[in-house]
C-alpha cells in the first residue's frame, strides 16, 4: 500500500506550493532556478561538444580530403615517379597514390603579390588521393595542361583576380652562374577558383605537372601523395613505406607534421571546454542541494507527521529522493531536447547572424575553416543527459537523509 506512497509525495512537493506561504514560494522559486540552470548546462554542453565534432569531421574530410595523408619527397628529378607512384599503391596499407611536384612560390598580378604553395598534379591520378574536384567544375583539371592555374577564393580575394584573368607565378632561383639569385617566371591563365571553406583557400594553387617541373627548374619537390586506409597511424606506415625503398635520399612527412597541432588543438579545446562545461551542470546539479534543504525545513511537521503514521526513515528518504530526482530528469530531458535541437541548428543560426550583420565570425585565414561546423552524436548526448541526471540524483542524498532524521516528537514540538 505505501510502497508507491514516497513517489507520490515527493512529485507532488515538487509540483506543487502552498498559497499565502513566502517560503514555499521561496522554495518553488529556488527549485525553478535550479531546473533552468541544469536545462541551460546540458544544452549548452551538447552544442559544445557537437561543435568540436564538426571541427574534428571538417579536418578528417576536407583539409584531409585535399591534402593527403603523407607525401614522400625526392631532390633527384630523373626518378620514375609514375613507377614508384604505382610501387607504393600496391602496399596494403595505401589507398591510393599520385605523383605530385610542390613549389613555394609568390603570385603576382598588377601590384598585388602573395605567397602560396604550387602543386603541380597529374589530373588523371589527383583524384585519387584528394577530393579537390568536389569543389571545382569538371573540365577544370583538364584545362591545366593548357597553361591555367587553380586557386583558392582566398588567395584569389587576396590578388583580386576572377576567372579567365592572367597572374604571373615567381620562383627564386639561386642556381645562377654568376653567384646571383634570380628568379623563374612563368605567366597562367586562372582556369577555376575553388572554395573548400578551409585554410588550403588562402595558400594552394594546382597547376599541371610539367609546368611545376619547369618552374622549380627541376630542382628538388617532386613526390608521391598517399592516401593511408588509418590515417591516425599515418607517421607509422609512412616511416615503414620509407624503409621498403632504395637508399636513394627519399623522404617524407605525414599530416602529423602539417596539421597536426591542429588536430590536438580540437581534441585539447573539446576536452578542456567539455570540463568546463561539465562543471556548470555540477553547480546547476547541486543547487539541488539548497532547494531540498529549504523543502526539508519547511515540511518538518508533514515530515513528523507522516512518521507518526507509520512511514519508515526509509520512505521519507525516498520522498525527497524522488522530488530531487524529478528536478534533475526534467532538466537533463529537457535540456538534451533543446541541446540536439540547437547542435542541428547552430551553423545556419550564425550563418544567418553573419549575414544579417555584415559581419563574419570565422575567417579560413585565423581559423581551420570559415563557418561554424557541427556534428551531432548520440552517444554524445546520451552521456550529457545521464551525467546530469546522476549529479542530480546524488546531490539529494545529503538533504534527503537528513529528512529521514527528522524525529516526529521534536519536529511536532517546534511547530507549537
Amino acid at each position: 500500500m505505501f510502497r508507491p506512497l514516497p513517489a507520490f509525495i515527493g512529485l507532488r512537493y515538487a509540483g506543487a506550493q502552498r498559497r499565502g506561504e513566502d517560503s514555499a514560494g521561496l522554495v518553488s522559486f529556488i527549485s525553478g532556478l535550479s531546473m533552468v540552470g541544469l536545462i541551460l548546462g546540458v544544452a549548452l554542453m551538447i552544442v559544445v561538444m557537437s561543435v568540436m565534432n564538426g571541427f574534428d569531421r571538417e579536418l578528417r574530410e576536407r583539409i584531409l580530403g585535399i591534402m593527403p595523408h603523407a607525401t614522400i619527397y625526392n631532390a633527384n628529378p630523373d626518378i620514375d615517379w609514375p613507377a614508384l607512384r604505382d610501387q607504393l599503391a600496391a602496399s596494403p596499407e595505401v589507398v591510393a597514390a599520385a605523383e605530385v611536384w610542390q613549389v613555394n612560390a609568390l603570385a603576382r598580378k598588377g601590384r598585388e603579390v602573395t605567397p602560396l604553395l604550387v602543386q603541380g598534379i597529374n589530373p588523371d591520378t589527383i583524384g585519387n588521393v584528394s577530393n579537390i574536384g568536389r569543389f571545382l567544375k569538371p573540365e577544370s583539371l583538364a584545362q591545366l595542361a593548357g597553361g591555367g592555374v587553380i586557386l583558392g577564393r582566398g588567395l584569389a580575394d587576396k590578388l583580386d583576380i576572377k576567372v579567365g584573368e592572367h597572374l604571373s607565378l615567381i620562383v627564386p632561383d639561386s642556381n645562377d652562374n654568376s653567384g646571383r639569385s634570380a628568379a623563374r617566371l612563368a605567366g597562367f591563365k586562372v582556369v577555376d577558383i575553388f572554395h573548400s571553406g578551409t585554410a588550403l583557400d588562402q595558400s594552394l594553387a594546382l597547376v599541371s605537372w610539367a609546368q611545376a617541373r619547369d618552374l622549380a627548374g627541376d630542382a628538388g619537390g617532386a613526390g608521391v601523395q598517399l592516401r593511408f586506409h588509418k590515417m591516425l597511424e599515418a607517421n607509422r606506415i609512412l616511416r615503414d613505406l620509407l624503409n621498403q625503398l632504395p637508399a636513394q635520399n627519399f623522404y617524407g612527412n605525414d599530416w602529423t607534421s602539417t596539421q597536426g597541432n591542429l588536430y590536438q588543438a580540437i581534441q585539447m579545446s573539446r576536452n578542456l571546454v567539455g570540463l568546463l562545461v561539465l562543471l556548470i551542470i555540477a553547480i546547476a546539479a547541486f543547487n539541488v542541494v539548497s532547494t531540498l534543504v529549504m523543502v526539508v525545513i519547511d515540511k518538518h511537521s508533514d515530515i513528523a507527521i507522516l512518521r507518526t503514521m507509520g512511514a519508515s526513515t526509509r520512505e521519507i528518504l525516498l520522498t525527497f529522493v524522488s522530488q530531487g530526482a524529478l528536478v534533475g530528469l526534467v532538466g537533463a530531458v529537457v535540456g538534451g531536447i533543446l541541446g540536439v535541437i540547437g547542435s542541428l541548428a547552430v551553423t545556419d543560426v550564425v550563418r544567418g547572424i553573419e549575414a544579417l550583420f555584415g559581419v563574419h565570425f570565422l575567417k579560413s585565414d585565423v581559423y581551420p575553416v570559415d563557418y561554424l561546423p557541427s556534428q551531432l552524436h548520440w552517444p554524445d548526448v546520451a552521456l550529457v543527459v545521464g551525467a546530469g541526471f546522476l549529479l542530480s540524483l546524488l546531490a539529494t542524498l545529503y538533504p534527503s537523509l537528513q529528512a529521514s532524521r527528522v524525529q516526529p516528537a521534536a519536529a511536532l514540538r517546534n511547530e507549537q
